[in-house]
């Protein structure tokens, strides 16, 4: 495994817990140990956010790094967890879809940005927006991986083929080394029958591609961003707590970083 892997979160579809997941791997994994740098590619900001970052103080962003080839080194910001750091979105970056599409080397342009950053961290994360335009192109053009957090709820599957296809033409066009890394069960409510029958769902569809450890819905991993905190800060012995840190164990025992059960 080459130093300083690249993963995609990525699923077009809102709400599925993309964020929470980038949030809460990225603490957990430094948590572990490992040098992990975050990537807020949504104009939303919602990662950006929910690390504590006030967007409104916020001097460089993702925007400056694809749109001005600022250098990343100086847009990444610290959190409040230690080795864990982010490169944050505001809502200029919404416009940055329009600007790409006249500019060279359109699709490679976050891959270029990152590449000097790489051997710093042992994990890049990249949270992608809720579209598969060009900034969610950039994140799977410059991943080795994608990580798809598919929440256990009606329609779950709904749009995972297309963001397949587009992973396929990625893969054809502009990053022939990407394969899909895994799957996230997001969002579980073991108090219903729907909720079990689409972990059923998405295991038969994806296999071992899919992740053990389900993400539970739970108030405290609602509540956490508010205050600016991975879960592990804000409430360590919650269950969500708990199964984000067991996924950043499955995490790394799946790279070869971790060899215990």
């Amino acid at each position: 495994m080459k130093e300083g892997l690249v993963v995609a979160i990525a699923n077009q579809k809102g709400g599925v817990g993309k964020s929470t997941t980038a949030i809460n791997l990225g603490a957990g994994l430094a948590l572990q140990g490992e040098r992990v740098l975050i990537v807020d590619l949504d104009p939303q900001g919602n990662t950006t956010s929910g690390l504590g970052i006030d967007r409104g103080t916020i001097e460089y962003s993702t925007y400056d790094l694809l749109i001005d080839e600022l250098d990343a080194a100086e847009v990444m910001e610290p959190t409040s967890v230690r080795d864990l750091f982010v490169v944050p979105a505001t809502i200029e970056l919404a416009g940055a879809e329009i600007e790409l599409v006249s500019m060279f080397s359109r699709e490679t342009r976050l891959r270029n940005a990152l590449k000097p950053l790489e051997p710093e961290f042992d994990t890049v994360l990249i949270d992608c927006p809720p579209s598969l335009g060009l900034l969610t192109i950039n994140g799977l053009t410059a991943a080795d991986e994608v990580l798809i957090p598919i929440q256990c709820e009606y329609y779950a599957l709904e749009g995972v083929s297309q963001l397949m296809r587009n992973i396929q033409l990625v893969q054809q066009n502009l990053n022939p080394q990407l394969e899909v890394e895994g799957v996230v069960l997001t969002m579980f409510d073991g108090r219903t029958t729907l909720a079990s029958d689409v972990v059923t769902q998405v295991r038969e569809h994806f296999g071992p591609r899919t992740y053990r450890t389900v993400i539970p819905r739970t108030v405290r991993l609602s509540e956490a961003p508010s205050y600016g905190e991975p879960i592990e800060a804000y409430d360590p012995m919650s269950r969500g707590a708990i199964a984000y840190r067991e996924l950043a164990r499955e995490f790394r025992r799946r790279h070869g970083r971790e060899s215990n059960p």
